[in-house]
């Protein structure tokens, strides 16, 4: 899985200690997300760190079972105009191989008056809460042989989360027709209407 225009001469980062001063200033895990979107490193390394489908961390083959620091790395991820993800520190960032979404959306609550009025809450594997609206979408794929549905919602920065299978049946015993009284189903999240079934 080696990615291009990487640099992994040096020795690689991440050291937990310095990465913890540098976006935990407070030391608390839940408060205020680091701003990664004005973090540019020129330095850079690719340590074999893999996000698998399930929403799991891999390191080098062998899987990160510490919840605090994997909840910790999500929290500085920052997915790049060219789609690539990174764990990004002031001084270095990480490339991140990610075989689907890095995160799962393992919940959906609805809140206020089914339809238009309605608002969706996901939750996601590492805790994290998503309103899908204009600015967090719900997108559906679909493989083009199977026709075998794939949907996401925007967690934050581009940033995705898969919708776990029960969750996208919940949501799909939400859908109603669009609003221009067409055929496609779909769902109302803060005003916008996202479909949940490919045009005919």
């Amino acid at each position: 899985m080696a990615e291009q225009n990487v640099n992994s001469s040096h020795k690689p980062i991440i050291s937990l200690e310095e990465t913890l001063k540098a976006i935990l200033p407070d030391g608390k895990v839940n408060g205020k997300l680091p701003p990664v979107h004005l973090w540019n490193p020129e330095r850079s390394a690719d340590i074999n760190m893999e996000i698998h489908a399930d929403g799991s961390w891999w390191h080098e083959g062998g899987r990160i079972n510490r919840e605090a620091l994997v909840k910790l790395f999500s929290r500085i991820l920052k997915r790049e105009e060219d789609g690539r993800i990174w764990l990004v520190t002031p001084y270095e960032k990480v490339i991140v191989h990610v075989e689907d979404a890095p995160f799962v959306a393992v919940r959906v609550d609805r809140a206020g008056e089914p339809g238009r009025e309605q608002t969706l809450a996901f939750l996601t594997n590492l805790g994290d809460v998503t309103l899908a609206g204009p600015d967090a979408p719900i997108r559906v794929a679909f493989d083009e042989e199977s026709g075998e549905p794939a949907p996401y919602v925007e967690v934050r920065g581009g940033l995705e989360a898969k919708l776990a299978r029960p969750v996208f049946y919940e949501l799909a015993n939400m859908a109603e027709p669009g609003p221009d009284g067409d055929e496609t189903l779909g769902v109302w999240s803060q005003g916008v209407f996202f479909p949940l079934m490919q045009e005919l």
